[in-house]
């Protein structure tokens, strides 16, 4: 057989190769995680943001696929952001007891609450990467405290199935160490089995008793999910409340603004001593100040007054590289937002990765005047913040 025949069937094989991979491979990749009744949350196959569902879009409004391709090719004129940001870990104590609460940033959506004897895990990632097979956007920042130097781990909570907030081969190795309880929501249960793992999930309003006095609320948020390219929102995402004698701990998960009724259902299941609310990954395009499935420090400022929390700390920034902005554009353009808004910026502001805060006994905020979304962004319109990529 010539050269010129072998490439002919060389390239025939290719090509009947693609079309098998085309009709094949996106079924071969779906994946059923969960079936269950219709509901206005869920068609029977997928589940959906009730109302406008602004999160299938592509961030930037042009089509997925060139998205993905100008990032991973880096042609989308991207801020450049420090390959490494040096982190001292800390080492927390073995527990906190009663009302006393101790929380450790680790990096990106996870965090340490240490409270009430309980040590509580939200998207745990200590992985380098956030993807599959070892891919994905690599962290910039080392977790803040290492995975040996860990208490003994009672609750994980689980918001949803990306990459960056669920790392199965974190999830199996505490586990296999310390069998806590975690608690997630509809699906997922079926994703983080795949690693041996077993899940409590639950439906929005579902609730699961910890300990007496302790309950977590699985809560409403407004966003997305998928581990491949096919099965999309299959699963459900969520965000938490964790209800407790001296004030609530709420973690949003991954949301964007929506409708913003379910800042309002996580409001009225009690007085928030705590929120965990993200502030990054929101800038797609220049001067963008949220997606449909992200908020950004504008949305969260508003969030965090309608929460009627006492205190908030921003996650989801610093540490993988998922959108446009800088890497300290999030807590500066929070900082700005806090101070336009007439609130003390210390009651919702960065704190460092690996060091132990201490929160104060929950004490109901101060009374204000609601914020004006006209007004908070003319205040913000500065050369200052005009100059944040």
């Amino acid at each position: 057989m010539t050269l010129v025949r072998w490439i002919l069937v060389i390239l025939l094989f290719a090509i009947v190769a693609a079309c098998l991979a085309i009709t094949i491979v996106p079924r071969f990749l779906d994946r059923v995680y969960y079936r269950g009744p219709v509901s206005d949350h869920f068609d029977g196959q997928r589940f959906f943001n009730p109302g406008h569902d602004d999160t299938v879009a592509p961030p930037t409004g042009n089509s997925r696929g060139g998205f993905l391709w100008r990032y991973i090719t880096n042609r989308d004129k991207r801020p450049e952001w420090p390959k490494q940001v040096p982190v001292t870990p800390g080492k927390p104590a073995a527990r906190v007891e009663g009302e006393a609460m101790t929380v450790t940033w680790v990096g990106h959506a996870s965090v340490l609450v240490q409270t009430e004897g309980l040590n509580i895990l939200t998207d745990p990632v200590w992985s380098e990467n956030a993807g599959p097979f070892g891919l994905g956007p690599k962290r910039v920042t080392e977790p803040g405290v290492r995975f040996d130097d860990l208490p003994r781990i009672d609750l994980v909570l689980v918001s949803h199935n990306h990459y960056d907030h669920m790392d199965l081969a974190t999830l199996k190795r505490l586990w296999e160490r310390d069998k806590p309880l975690i608690v997630t929501s509809l699906g997922n249960d079926a994703v983080i089995g795949e690693a041996g793992v077993p899940a409590e999930a639950l439906d929005w309003g579902g609730r699961v008793t910890v300990k007496p006095g302790v309950d977590v609320v699985v809560t409403r948020s407004h966003h997305w999910s998928s581990r491949w390219f096919t099965d999309r929102n299959r699963a459900l995402w969520s965000g938490f409340a964790v209800t407790m004698p001296g004030g609530n701990l709420f973690y949003s998960g991954d949301t964007g603004a929506g409708d913003l009724s379910w800042v309002d259902e996580a409001r009225a299941l009690g007085p928030i001593r705590l929120a965990l609310l993200p502030i990054g990954a929101f800038r797609f395009v220049p001067g963008q100040m949220a997606i449909g499935s992200h908020i950004g420090p504008v949305d969260a400022v508003e969030i965090f007054e309608r929460l009627g929390a006492a205190r908030a700390i921003p996650v989801h920034w610093g540490t993988f590289r998922l959108s446009y902005e800088a890497y300290d554009t999030p807590p500066r353009l929070l900082d700005a937002t806090m101070k336009c808004a007439g609130l003390d910026p210390q009651r919702f502001a960065p704190v460092t990765i690996g060091a132990p805060v201490s929160v104060p006994p929950y004490a109901p905020p101060p009374a204000g005047p609601a914020i004006d979304r006209a007004a908070l962004l003319k205040c913000l319109d500065t050369p200052a913040v005009r100059a944040l990529k």
